[in-house]
């Protein structure tokens, strides 16, 4: 797809990421925890579920709505204490093993560099949400981490975009969001923004037909800088360059 749906946004002046799939390699980490949370319970018999039937039922989505899709007449108190242990299994095993999708702390470094405002907008619990980051090396990146247990409402609706760009200061006629799941990026767009999709090329297709503006397969392909290359971020800000000195040596 053309980069001109990107360059709409220019001058560029904020940057959101969704953090599973998008920032960190989190899939398989959920996989493994989901995995072994249904077998306890019995779910599907006893048989376990498939790396696809995850991707197709909960990539993207809050735990509020996997558990209603898997567990329909479980009562809250039930639905909580499962996901509860679900996602101390995959803090545990995250820590163990969490990388960044390829090519990711060069764009933060292009991002700070140009004083651009950044979020972490994410349908992770808060607690998960925080932990991905940290061991990315990128907590002194974001300024803000919007969840969707704090909005009204979780992706694919716009409340955790909107909430984000509210807290930032930012319109989205200025702002960017990169995505990995088609609820994400009916969220960004949703919310009024152009959207960056990561994807495996087997997946290109239905991140197309929800809106994505640009899909790349991870941070290093020559789409994205070629579409970046193009936007007038040139912002002189001498408190950005000292906070990129300082703050992001680490990246």
């Amino acid at each position: 797809m053309e980069s001109s749906g990107i360059g709409r946004v220019a001058p560029l002046e904020a940057v959101l990421f969704d953090i599973d799939g998008t920032m960190a390699i989190s899939d398989p980490f959920h996989h493994r925890a989901t995995s072994e949370m249904l077998l306890k319970v019995g779910y599907n018999n006893g048989v376990p579920i498939t790396p696809e039937f995850g991707m197709a039922n909960m990539a993207g989505r809050s735990n509020e709505q996997i558990g209603r899709f898997l567990f329909p007449d479980w009562d809250q108190r039930r639905l909580d204490a499962f996901f509860a242990e679900k996602e101390a299994l995959f803090a545990r095993y995250a820590a163990e093993g969490l990388r960044e999708i390829a090519g990711l702390t060069p764009l933060c470094r292009w991002a700070a560099g140009r004083g651009l405002r950044r979020a972490a907008v994410t349908n992770a619990p808060r607690a998960n949400a925080e932990l991905m980051i940290s061991i990315l090396g990128l907590s002194d990146f974001f300024s803000l981490v919007v969840t969707a247990e704090e909005c009204g409402r979780s992706k694919p609706y716009p409340d955790p975009y909107l909430r984000a760009l509210d807290l930032l200061g930012v319109s989205p006629d200025h702002a960017l969001v990169f995505e990995d799941s088609t609820t994400g990026v009916q969220a960004g767009i949703a919310a009024g923004m152009p959207v960056v999709a990561i994807a495996e090329e087997s997946r290109e297709d239905k991140l197309l037909a929800v809106g994505a503006t640009l899909v790349i397969r991870d941070y290093e392909d020559p789409k994205l800088w070629a579409a970046l290359d193009k936007l007038d971020t040139t912002r002189p800000q001498a408190a950005a360059a000292a906070e990129t000195n300082g703050k992001l040596t680490q990246l």
